[in-house]
C-alpha cells in the first residue's frame, strides 16, 4: 500500500511539474519559445498595424506600432542581431517617427545580411521620405534581381516620392 502511495505521489509530482513548464514555455524548458513568442507577437502586431494605417486608422495603428516595439525589444535583447527582428525594430521605430533610430537598426540589419529583402525596401522607403533618393536608389539596386515584391515596392517608393505608409 505505501508502495501505491509513493508511486500515486510521484506521479502526481512529475504530472504537476510538467503542467507547471508547459504553461510558463509552451512545453519547452529551454527558453527558446519564450524568444520565438516576443518576436511573433511584434511581427503580429505590425500587421495588424499595416492593416489600421490602410484604413486610415492612424492612433491605433501608432499605439501597434508601439506595443510591437516593445516586444520586438525584448525578443531582440533576448536573441540579438537576427536580422527579421531588426528590421522590425526599424521598421516600427519609423512608423512611430523615430527616424534615426530605425536607420540604425536597419544598417545593424544589413551589416548581418546586407541582402535582406525586407531590410533593403524599408530602409529605401527611409530615405526616400528623408530626401535620401541617391541612397534609396542604392537600395533598389541590390534588390534588382531578387524577383521579389520588395523591389517592386520599393520601386514605386521611389518613382512616387514617397511611401504609402
Amino acid at each position: 500500500m505505501l508502495k501505491k502511495y509513493i508511486l500515486l505521489l510521484l506521479v502526481f509530482f512529475i504530472f504537476d511539474s510538467y503542467a507547471y513548464s508547459a504553461s510558463n514555455s509552451d512545453g519547452n524548458n529551454d527558453g527558446k519559445s519564450i524568444k520565438i513568442n516576443n518576436f511573433k507577437k511584434g511581427s503580429s502586431l505590425i500587421k495588424q498595424a499595416k492593416k489600421y494605417e490602410m484604413k486610415g486608422k492612424t492612433e491605433k495603428a501608432q499605439k501597434k506600432f508601439s506595443k510591437a516595439l516593445k516586444y520586438l525589444l525584448l525578443a531582440n535583447k533576448e536573441n540579438p542581431k537576427q536580422p527579421d527582428t531588426l528590421n522590425y525594430l526599424g521598421f516600427a521605430s519609423r512608423k512611430i517617427g523615430n527616424l534615426e533610430i530605425a536607420e540604425k537598426y536597419y544598417l545593424e540589419g544589413l551589416s548581418m545580411d546586407p541582402n535582406h529583402f525586407g531590410i533593403n525596401e524599408y530602409l529605401g522607403e527611409l530615405y526616400v521620405n528623408t530626401n535620401r533618393l541617391d541612397k534609396a536608389k542604392e537600395r533598389l539596386k541590390v534588390l534588382e534581381n531578387c524577383n521579389c515584391d520588395e523591389f517592386l515596392e520599393l520601386d514605386n517608393v521611389i518613382k512616387s516620392g514617397s511611401s504609402k505608409y
